[in-house]
């Protein structure tokens, strides 16, 4: 089971990466002083693509539990 666990931890890792992204990519479109159309489309886009990754991160960490338990 210790396939499962490194598996799941690099999931983890590659969801909390993209929740960073989409943090950085939220902090750069509100200091590019768009107007509300394109700032709320943005901000839409980001928001879909963190709710993506916290799912993919919290995939993981089940991975990882599972391996602990199962090993």
């Amino acid at each position: 089971m210790q396939i499962l666990i490194w598996i799941g931890a690099v999931v983890t890792l590659v969801g909390l990466a993209v929740i960073l992204w989409s943090i950085l990519e939220i902090v750069k479109a509100k200091r590019a002083g768009l107007d509300d159309e394109t700032l709320r489309a943005r901000l839409q886009r980001a928001v879909t693509v963190n709710l993506g990754a916290f799912f993919l991160s919290a995939l993981g960490l089940i991975m990882v539990v599972a391996g602990i338990m199962l090993g």
